[in-house]
């Protein structure tokens, strides 16, 4: 089958860089496929509308540019708040800390300087304004039911047990229901 804009149950294997440099930023290889449904929303759009005609057992490189990964750096998605907000915390410039929004989402920032006095967090996400290189294979793929396209959720497995996960470090939409994470968006 080959992949369509919408309503395509994908199963890919990836590995991602940084364009032009080689360490290894996400990978599923050896591991569960990705899986998920195309014009859902669930992986990257610079990378799904790429995936648009490719078949089972292809593969291929993917560039997909900053603008259509993680956005470009946004410089005013920088916060400076006081350093006791973060108490019993062992700050390190770079490290990720997780925290709750103001609607009650989860929210990803990065420290990116401290002092005694204030700690300047960034809520850009951490692929912001790089572009990103994906090596794929379409391990399978098939067209969407009737109920997966109208909730846009995988199915379940018919013994019962759910599909499988894939991987995520935090760069998921979930897609909800029993298949919930590891679509890297």
């Amino acid at each position: 089958m080959i992949i369509t804009k919408d309503n395509s149950v994908v199963s890919l294997g990836y590995s991602l860089t940084e364009a032009g440099k080689s360490d290894i930023i996400d990978s599923n290889i050896g591991g569960a496929p990705l899986e998920f449904i195309t014009g859902k929303g669930h992986i990257i759009i610079g990378l799904e509308n790429a995936l648009v005609g490719m078949k089972v057992g292809e593969k291929g490189d993917i560039l997909v540019k900053a603008a259509e990964a993680y956005g470009e750096t946004n410089p005013e998605a920088m916060q400076v708040l006081p350093r006791d907000q973060f108490e019993g915390i062992d700050l390190r410039e770079g490290m990720v800390l997780y925290g709750q929004g103001e609607h009650g989402q989860s929210v990803q920032v990065t420290v990116k300087s401290f002092d005694d006095n204030e700690v300047t967090i960034d809520f850009n996400h951490p692929l912001a304004g790089k572009d990103l290189l994906f090596t794929v294979e379409i391990i399978d793929a098939r067209e969407a039911t009737a109920d997966e396209a109208m909730t846009g959720q995988l199915a379940c497995a018919t013994d019962g047990g759910c599909c499988s996960s894939g991987h995520d470090q935090g760069h998921s939409h979930s897609s909800g229901g029993c298949c919930g994470g590891g679509h890297c968006h």
